[in-house]
């Protein structure tokens, strides 16, 4: 069991709790407030419950709910964290996989798998990048771009968990 280094969710009113995770899943408020509704309770001290009460919410909304999720979402060294655009947690994630220590063929080579991926399936290229550097991400990039919409759909989902699961480990 692994408790909030910085907080206590369960002792938070529902303002402070939406403010404290609004952002745990990119841009979408509406998790955070969905898992404050469903009760205020010890669970939600522990990481592991309020991560799996979040993800349970994320994996039963409807499918355009899961999608403007998948879309909130910057493309991985894409042209908003060249502009600097990004939450402070994706510029932090981005920069962790030394995405910022690309050569010019390399974001070249992101662009275009960027592109050619959003083409394919409709939404960004979303990979949980803590322990991966540039080169690994790329591989992902080439091998996932082959799977159905189905399939990346899923794995966007699962994903975006992952990626949720490492924000509120930081807290």
């Amino acid at each position: 069991m692994s408790r909030f280094q910085t907080l206590t969710p369960s002792s938070l009113d529902r303002d402070a709790f939406v403010a404290a995770f609004a952002d745990i899943y990119e841009h979408s408020p509406w998790v955070a407030e969905k898992a404050y509704d469903l009760g205020a309770d010890a669970s939600l001290d522990d990481i592991d419950g309020l991560h799996q009460r979040m993800a349970d919410i994320l994996l039963s909304a409807s499918r355009d709910a899961q999608l403007a999720l998948i879309n909130a979402h910057p493309d991985l060294a894409g042209k908003a964290a060249v502009r600097g655009e990004l939450t402070a947690s994706s510029t932090s994630e981005q920069a962790g996989a030394g995405i910022h220590e690309c050569t010019p063929e390399e974001f070249a080579r992101f662009t275009e798998l960027n592109d050619a991926y959003k083409a394919k399936f409709g939404f960004p290229f979303i990979m949980a990048v803590k322990g991966s550097n540039r080169h690994q991400i790329l591989a992902a990039f080439e091998e996932r771009i082959h799977n159905t919409p189905d399939e990346e759909f899923a794995r966007a989902l699962a994903e975006i968990n992952k990626i949720a699961l490492f924000r509120l480990q930081q807290l």
